[in-house]
């Protein structure tokens, strides 16, 4: 399916990232005297090595953050292509969530969901894909079980995301299997409204075209997904910002 990689180098990203991040302590650590001097200087601001240290932890503690997370989109980029060079369908990421996990334990699903992992949506039904260069399949829904797709939304935060919502039947259990839809930038959070609406229009139609094909009792329709569009945004933006000038 994809080509294959000796140990040796599917190790050369990690120690790079070990590198990087004992180099970054150890210019830290170098400059401290000189941070802490220069420190001194400015008026009414005390310098402490405690106060150093805490700094110097804060910066390792937030660029192990950033490279961690530059892993990760790496990971989702290799497994896409993978996935898309052998089975020839639209990949999708989706992020690993309590809510899901807790689901799909319900449902008796048996593979475990890294903290990244990609779907594909065709013919047969909803995979759930993990790996990178040689992705495995991990859950699988065929589209007989998946009573229907709908979309809401969740608390993230302080900020609201859109979730696609699949109603499944197995072994007796109908349950909600919610499905938070990643971005594709290395330090996004999650799908634009407008990708992330499209992706579930499509899921929809291939759902609907599967069940009818086995002759299937098709879901109830439930109201259209919003197209929403770049300039719809940009018209709402220029819309709140001429009523704040107003008030």
């Amino acid at each position: 399916m994809t080509e294959d990689v000796s140990p040796a180098r599917r190790a050369v990203p990690t120690v790079l990232i070990g590198l990087a991040a004992a180099a970054l302590v150890a210019v830290l650590i170098a400059a401290g005297p000189m941070v802490e001097r220069a420190i001194a200087k400015l008026p009414g601001v005390p310098a402490s090595r405690a106060a150093l240290a805490l700094g110097a932890a804060s910066v390792v503690f937030v660029v192990v953050l950033a490279l961690r997370r530059l892993r990760l989109h790496a990971r989702d980029r290799t497994r896409r292509r993978a996935l898309e060079s052998s089975l020839g369908a639209t990949v999708t990421t989706s992020l690993r969530t309590p809510m899901l996990t807790t689901a799909l334990g319900e449902l008796g699903t048996q593979g475990r969901l890294g903290p990244h992992f990609s779907i594909v949506a065709d013919a047969t039904g909803i995979v759930f894909w993990r790996g990178s260069r040689r992705p495995r399949p991990v859950v699988s829904f065929a589209w007989r079980e998946i009573r229907n797709i709908r979309c809401d939304r969740i608390a993230a935060g302080a900020r609201s995301v859109p979730v696609a919502v699949l109603r499944v039947r197995r072994g007796g259990s109908s349950l909600e299997v919610p499905l938070v839809l990643a971005s594709d930038r290395a330090f996004g959070f999650v799908l634009p409204d407008e990708q992330f609406y499209a992706t579930v229009r499509g899921w929809k139609a291939e759902h609907r075209a599967a069940l009818a094909a086995e002759g299937l009792e098709l879901p109830p329709l439930t109201s259209p997904i919003p197209v929403i569009t770049a300039e719809q945004l940009a018209a709402a933006g220029a819309g709140r910002g001429l009523a704040a000038a107003h008030r």
